[in-house]
């Protein structure tokens, strides 16, 4: 068991929604922090907290360098997530090249143990019931820039735990929900749009929602307890979107969408909505991608985590009511 005594702790993406919950578990659990942080980023979610700042970039492999120096801990929470994309290159050379060059750093540095942050984006997906760990996968499965590139950075974090001795454990959270999403993520705009009524429809598919603090609490746990070179799902409850979006309406008020789409005939839209994106630079709601992945009901399952490292999450509608208030107390909701 890993011990967090008198250690220094780096964490990437501390800005960002996930990372943000990372770093205050951690300082919850007597860490000292240093976080990563790109110059200019919004740092709102580091507001208040005792943190120490060093400026950097995935890209700059030099920053990394000076950023890990010294630390005992990696938490590589830092990713691109956006499920559209003007230039696909760019995300690749984040989420890929930038965790090849961090975990080189690392390496070099001497740090004992480092916590990945994956996806569950990488895993397959299975007919007859939630994927996990074990569920196959490989890149021809992987829909749009973002799934690509956190399948082929998680593909070389276990090569480098293999040939370069980087001593690393991966964890896969589902879909995170909750406060301090300032972007919003995807999923966050998912709950702002409908909370506001501007979602009137859906289509048949579902999701693994989970709290991002339960998110968080698994990653301090895949520190203490993981096993390098494994992977743990952190994920939640499993949930037809349908029922996720009357979630939502009840939580704000409103009626619940009661019109189903069917998958197919949406593809022309998507194409409009994409072509327009570029025009504007705004990332569009209905993407390709989006309509590609819904093809599949992506539940998983956290029994690995439950049973190996103690994880346990709060209920869906818990979650989906945190994010809502949060949304709404920070002005995205009407």
């Amino acid at each position: 068991m890993v011990s967090s005594m008198e250690r220094t702790t780096l964490v990437t993406g501390a800005t960002g929604f996930v990372g943000s919950a990372v770093v205050r578990t951690l300082l919850a659990a007597g860490h000292t922090v240093r976080v990563l942080v790109r110059k200019g980023s919004n740092r709102r979610n580091l507001a208040d907290l005792d943190v120490h700042v060093v400026e950097g970039d995935l890209e700059n492999p030099h920053s990394l360098k000076t950023a890990v120096a010294g630390c005992q801990f990696l938490f590589h929470v830092a990713a691109d997530y956006r499920l559209w994309v003007r230039d696909p290159a760019a995300m690749l050379r984040t989420n890929v090249e930038g965790t090849r060059s961090l975990m080189r750093a690392a390496v070099d540095a001497g740090a004992t143990r480092v916590v990945y942050t994956s996806s569950v984006a990488t895993l397959g997906h299975r007919l007859d019931g939630p994927a996990d760990e074990t569920t196959p996968s490989t890149l021809a499965d992987m829909p749009g820039a973002y799934k690509r590139s956190k399948f082929l950075a998680e593909e070389e974090v276990r090569r480098m735990i293999a040939k370069e001795g980087l001593p690393a454990v991966i964890v896969n959270p589902s879909t995170p929900i909750g406060p301090g999403d300032i972007k919003p993520t995807p999923t966050g705009r998912l709950i702002v749009e409908a909370a506001s009524g501007k979602i009137p429809a859906y289509v048949d598919t579902g999701l693994n929602v989970v709290h991002v603090d339960d998110v968080a609490a698994g990653h301090l746990l895949a520190l203490e307890k993981g096993t390098i070179g494994e992977r743990y799902v952190l994920g939640g409850d499993d949930l037809p979107l349908a029922e996720i979006l009357a979630i939502i309406a009840r939580t704000a008020g409103r009626r619940p969408p009661s019109i189903r789409l069917p998958r197919l005939p949406l593809y022309p839209l998507a194409i409009v909505a994409e072509a327009w994106g570029r025009i504007s630079g705004r990332e569009p709601m209905l993407t390709l991608d989006g309509l590609k992945m819904a093809k599949w009901h992506m539940w998983f399952s956290s029994a690995k985590a439950e049973q190996v490292l103690g994880y346990r999450h709060r209920p869906a509608e818990q979650a989906i009511n945190d994010a809502y208030q949060w949304f709404r107390q920070a002005g995205y909701c009407r």
